[in-house]
């Protein structure tokens, strides 16, 4: 999932021109140059194709942490374009090798990794047949980011009916957790243990929208489950003592009289709430679960900071005002997710060859903050840029998302992604 917002401050720095030079004038010689214009044209005549992909991921559910049949079915469809070395590593990610003129081997060989994520929100059991009307493809998942994955098999095509080849080795992956609970567990494993991790010289994620868009910027998130217990009792006959209810709720109304800054934007919430046995019971236990985000690191650390001081307050306060006789109220913190603050410098290679791409293809590249799985290599100063793979989609995360297919724009789109890792590949 990327949840966009424009306007990264500092990092929209202007390049300098004599910088930027080379690669505006590497990107016009590739869209002038035939095999390009051989490329667009298998990607255009692939439409129909990557929508019936689309559809045939759709239907196979990929719940967090339980995205093995989607990706060994995406595996499947690597392999039958071609693709060498196809792994699942032991975090789930499933990718092949498109093979490059570079030098170098194993160790020692670079790769550039183009990745969409295999998992989607939905928990298990969900009901993920696509519907159609006219042209909009309607199913819990089908944008986010389902959609992207058939893209990038259509450039691997691309690529090979053009007669292109990429001086980089390019590894394409369908890369798992993504999404909320799964806390970006498959890119950390990538970067982190990974036999890729230490040969990555570029890295792209696909999420659905426009191929104007280029997210050079994480926003962090730190995420906890707090459970307040206590003694419990009947609603009647236990009367007066402390309750953990009303200790969360406590928190819960401090919290939302935080005070944040505006810029860089940061948010918290309060998704989850759950607990109790019964409408005439004093549960023993409560939980909320929340989410707090920000663009800056030492914004997101005030923040943490001022929620996890509510919490004891919240208790003290409760147990001052009812019996304790039978108990005092307590609670516990666990977190749940935790997604670095990153960023990608725009003078750094990987975001000059992306904007002198759009630039030279007559495109204003517009750029953000999001959430992806960029927010990793960011995190750790490695290139990567978050883009737009072509669809544009409504509804993210609910059982109401849907595609809006509409041919010529969405192959432009795609033709500025597919553009920007030729490029980026160094393809000849």
């Amino acid at each position: 999932m990327l949840a966009m917002a424009a306007g990264v401050g500092g990092l929209l720095a202007p390049i300098a021109p004599a910088v930027a030079q080379g690669y505006d004038m590497q990107a016009r010689t590739l869209l002038g140059s035939a095999k390009f214009k051989q490329a667009k044209a298998r990607l255009d005549a692939d439409y129909d194709r990557i929508i019936a992909d689309i559809v045939t991921l759709t239907e196979v559910e990929a719940p967090p942490f339980k995205e093995a049949t989607r990706g060994a079915l995406f595996g499947r469809m690597l392999a039958a374009e071609g693709l060498a070395d196809i792994t699942t590593d032991a975090e789930g990610n499933v990718y092949g090798t498109l093979k490059g003129s570079g030098t170098g081997s194993g160790a020692t060989r670079p790769v550039f990794v183009v990745t969409a994520h295999l998992d989607t929100v939905f928990p298990a059991g969900t009901n993920v047949k696509v519907k159609r009307a006219g042209n909009k493809l309607m199913a819990p998942g089908i944008g986010d980011d389902t959609s992207s994955l058939p893209v990038l098999l259509a450039f691997i095509r691309a690529i090979k009916a053009a007669g292109f080849t990429p001086a980089t080795d390019i590894v394409f992956m369908g890369n798992v957790g993504e999404e909320g609970p799964g806390d970006l567990r498959g890119v950390r494993y990538l970067f982190g243990k990974g036999p890729l991790k230490d040969r990555i010289k570029y890295f792209i994620s696909f999420e659905p929208g426009r191929g104007d868009r280029i997210t050079n910027a994480g926003a962090g998130s730190k995420r906890y489950k707090v459970t307040f217990t206590g003694p419990g009792g009947h609603s009647m006959g236990n009367f007066g003592i402390v309750n953990p209810s009303y200790a969360l709720a406590d928190a819960m109304v401090r919290f939302g009289r935080m005070t944040v800054p505006a810029t860089p934007k940061t948010v918290y919430n309060v998704g989850i709430v759950e607990g109790g046995t019964s409408v005439n019971s004093i549960p023993f236990a409560m939980s909320m679960m929340v989410d707090m985000r920000s663009g800056g690191k030492a914004e997101l650390d005030a923040v943490e900071k001022q929620f996890l001081a509510i919490l004891p307050a919240a208790v003290d306060a409760e147990n001052a005002a009812r019996s304790t006789a039978s108990g005092k109220i307590g609670y516990t913190v666990t977190p749940i997710g935790d997604r670095p603050v990153g960023a990608v410098a725009m003078d750094a290679d990987i975001m000059r060859m992306a904007v002198a791409l759009r630039k030279a293809a007559g495109v204003t590249p517009t750029f953000g903050t999001g959430s992806s799985d960029s927010n990793i290599p960011w995190s750790m100063g490695r290139e990567a840029i978050t883009l737009g793979s072509g669809f544009e989609t409504q509804g993210a995360h609910s059982l109401d998302e849907y595609l809006v297919s509409d041919r010529p724009r969405d192959v432009e789109n795609m033709v500025l992604g597919l553009a920007t890792v030729l490029l980026i590949a160094g393809a000849k």
